[in-house]
């Protein structure tokens, strides 16, 4: 009777799967997001990245270390921890930003008695996905994009010395011609560890999402060695999971023949249905 009690689930499970692939209907087996990491030309990896599923939402985390030899890989490594574990106490969020700018101060503060005497410091950025909204913050120079309708639409700016140019330049605090001339200066002007980090970019207002959105959140080794038109290509491939796609961006990244590639991580994380455990 046990026999034939599996087999009539099997069968039933084989029709069912047969009514969805003739309706149309995709059948999804993987409904993880997708992370990848590449170390580029460097000796070590000095990003971090962390996701953290909870009642509360999802909270995807990525540092981009500053500093020599393994001092970068210390700072990134903390901030993406410390972020984990504040966001762990939560079985609700009712104010990110909130959450964000206490987490990112507490973050400096710790880091600064890590340093002690030396020069160092992380990129961090963090992204928060809750009843269908999302909340970022970032400081330094990590991307955060959205992809809809196929288009890839960036949604932190960074904090270089060529985004604040620009930023001047529209309260009228710099002429046009002194903007052009720094608008190609990617140095990172904030940071955390930095001394007298102030301040960090924050989305005004929570983006409402739409079925089908993807999060993309990258460090300098992938979105200065993949272009956002290759990116989407692969993002829109109906064919690959998030974490294929995570795998082929990198792999983009690899291949590029640029001769002094960065750390790389890119986090392609899913909006549907994946904010609640």
């Amino acid at each position: 009777m046990t026999v034939q009690i599996i087999l009539a689930v099997l069968i039933i499970s084989m029709i069912g799967r047969g009514i969805f692939q003739l309706t149309g209907e995709k059948v999804t087996y993987d409904a993880s997001d997708g992370t990848g990491q590449t170390t580029g030309n460097r000796e070590i990896q000095a990003d971090a990245i962390g996701i953290s599923i909870t009642t509360a939402g999802k909270l995807a985390v990525m540092a981009d270390g500053i500093g020599k030899e393994n001092t970068g890989k210390v700072c990134a490594s903390l901030a993406v921890k410390e972020f984990m574990e504040a966001f762990s106490f939560y079985k609700s969020l009712h104010n990110p930003e909130y959450f964000f700018e206490r987490t990112m101060y507490s973050v400096h503060m710790n880091m600064q008695k890590t340093l002690e005497e030396r020069r160092g410091g992380a990129s961090v950025g963090a992204v928060f996905l809750a009843d269908g909204r999302l909340y970022y913050a970032m400081a330094g120079q990590v991307r955060i994009a959205l992809l809809r309708n196929g288009e890839l639409i960036p949604l932190s700016e960074g904090q270089t010395i060529g985004v604040l140019a620009q930023r001047a330049y529209k309260d009228g605090r710099m002429s046009r011609q002194e903007t052009i001339w720094s608008m190609e200066d990617t140095e990172i002007w904030n940071y955390v560890g930095k001394d007298g980090f102030h301040q960090m970019e924050v989305g005004e207002l929570p983006v409402e999402l739409k079925k089908g959105d993807l999060v993309v959140m990258m460090t300098k080794g992938i979105f200065d060695e993949v272009s956002y038109a290759d990116m989407e290509k692969i993002l829109t491939n109906p064919a690959l999971t998030a974490q294929e796609k995570a795998d082929r961006i990198i792999r983009k990244a690899e291949w590029s023949d640029a001769p002094d590639k960065e750390n790389g991580s890119v986090m392609v994380l899913l909006t549907d249905g994946a904010m609640r455990i």
